[in-house]
């Protein structure tokens, strides 16, 4: 199954998957998500929600979409952390990872559940202002892709209609 980052549905909503150019693409995601595919967890949807646009409006429809956090994630907040904490990131990037993004739930819940992560980030191990999802997978054995991966896996067909003539 697939988790899927806040930025990715943030970012197809803002460009190339916006609601009115392309409603197929968040039709498959209900698709998907009702096949077992694809979800993502609570405090994505918390993220989302904040932004009081129409994907905020979306994510208050499809609760069932967000996952709690379950006992298997927090079992993987110890290594996850200890991880972190292991790296030469500032005090300011550990703070943002281990409290206040849902990057850290992700990772953890992509670990405990054996799920791709999908995200927009790209590895930068080097990195020490920002704890990136790609290496924080890296670290905990998870898997991770980017949006065009999961939906070729997946066998996505986004069809587009033309409009009808005014």
């Amino acid at each position: 199954m697939f988790l899927v980052d806040s930025n990715v549905l943030i970012e197809a909503k803002n460009r190339y998957y916006a609601f009115d150019i392309a409603p197929g693409f968040w039709a498959w995601l209900d698709y998907a998500h009702a096949n077992h595919l694809v979800c993502s967890i609570d405090p994505v949807r918390e993220e989302l929600i904040e932004g009081g646009d129409e994907l905020s409006v979306w994510a208050r429809n499809h609760a069932d979409f967000f996952r709690p956090i379950d006992a298997e994630t927090t079992a993987r907040f110890s290594p996850l952390t200890m991880w972190a904490q292991s790296k030469l990131y500032t005090a300011a990037a550990l703070q943002e990872f281990l409290t206040d993004a849902a990057d850290f739930y992700l990772v953890a819940y992509a670990a405990a559940h054996s799920h791709i992560l999908v995200t927009h980030e790209q590895s930068r191990p080097e990195a020490r202002k920002r704890v990136l999802i790609p290496d924080a997978c890296k670290a905990m054995g998870v898997s991770y892709s980017d949006t065009f991966v999961m939906l070729r896996s997946t066998k996505a067909r986004l069809d587009f209609q033309l409009p009808t003539a005014s």
